[in-house]
């Protein structure tokens, strides 16, 4: 197991203790400096965010990864599409090869031009199923917010990860909380999952909790409460598991099956607990964005099961025993998007 994963379990274990959870929690003193500085900087005018001809919705989160903002990433502009805007969806890129200094074009509505291992895992997963929608990657989002204006007639742009990217201005900000982690051991990286400390929450103009589940009691129950508590508008998008099928072929698996499940995201028991109705031989957890390599699979026997987001990895294998989980994404845009600005 990498350090980083080691370091991933920790953020959701409020009793860790020792020398290492002490170092952790120094370097988180010194990360919340820069990052209360920055925000400080941002908030009182010095630094000013960019803006661009076009409404920017930013999707984002607090914590580190494994919320479930690519599906509703892909929600918002499949329903923006369906209005008649001309859509984007701006992302670092990050896990993919292409050097994310320059404007990748991953797709321009159309045809997509590069590789899961070359744009990044959720990139090309967006561009294979937002049809008529942009796909850009660039670190600098401003430069490529300002590129899909210019050479494809964008009107609308979406950010993918882009709550803590405060140089590029934005129109909403929603920020998603898994309703299961939460915010984990509430303390700041490396040290626990967040990202900002408590001065961010007042740029969130919407909160949405995520519930991966097939009970959503709880997650709406919490919704309530954190509407409550942090006075935000609120909502939750619901995630289910809607069926298995085989990459190659689209056969569905019919439940009751022997899978071995295997995945590289940021929180594996989400996806091993949506097999409940297959009979789970071996789950197999990996790092984060794992570039998948033959050797991964050679000593799987039978059914292999993975996430949509692996899926676009393993497509090149010559295999026809691979299947991916598709999950049903509910969630009530036209609400999300409709914010009242003070």
């Amino acid at each position: 197991m990498k350090l980083k994963t080691q370091i991933t379990q920790l953020h959701y274990d409020r009793n860790a203790k020792g020398a290492f959870v002490t170092l952790l929690e120094y370097c988180s003193y010194i990360y919340g400096l820069g990052s209360s500085l920055k925000n400080w900087l941002y908030d009182k005018k010095i630094f000013r965010a960019k803006k661009v001809g076009a409404y920017v919705i930013s999707v984002g989160n607090m914590t580190t990864g494994g919320v479930g903002k690519t599906p509703v990433v892909l929600e918002i502009a499949r329903y923006l599409n369906k209005q008649g805007e001309k859509v984007a969806i701006v992302s670092r890129g990050y896990g993919g090869k292409l050097s994310n200094k320059n404007v990748n074009v991953i797709s321009d509505g159309q045809y997509v031009f590069h590789t899961a291992a070359m744009a990044g895992d959720e990139p090309f997963w967006l561009a294979q199923k937002a049809q008529r929608v942009c796909v850009l990657t660039c670190k600098n989002r401003y430069k490529a917010a300002k590129y899909a204006i210019e050479k494809f007639g964008v009107t609308k742009i979406i950010l993918d990860d882009g709550f803590q990217h405060r140089k590029l201005h934005r129109d909403i900000d929603i920020v998603l909380m898994d309703s299961k982690m939460g915010l984990g051991n509430e303390k700041l990286l490396p040290a626990g999952p967040l990202r900002e400390g408590a001065e961010a929450l007042d740029r969130i103009d919407k909160l949405l909790i995520v519930s991966k589940n097939t009970d959503h009691t709880k997650a709406e129950k919490f919704a309530r409460i954190m509407e409550k508590r942090l006075s935000i508008p609120t909502q939750v998008c619901y995630t289910e598991p809607d069926y298995i099928y085989n990459i190659k072929t689209g056969e569905h698996l019919p439940e009751g099956e022997a899978v071995t499940a295997i995945c590289a995201i940021g929180q594996p028991q989400q996806f091993f607990d949506f097999l409940s109705g297959y009979y789970v031989k071996k789950a197999i957890a990996l790092d984060d964005h794992h570039q998948y390599s033959p050797i991964d699979l050679v000593d799987i026997q039978g059914n292999i099961v993975t996430t949509e987001k692996d899926a676009v990895k393993l497509l090149r294998f010559d295999k026809d025993n691979i299947y991916a989980l598709k999950l049903k994404t509910t969630v009530d845009v036209e609400r999300l998007l409709n914010v009242s600005k003070n």
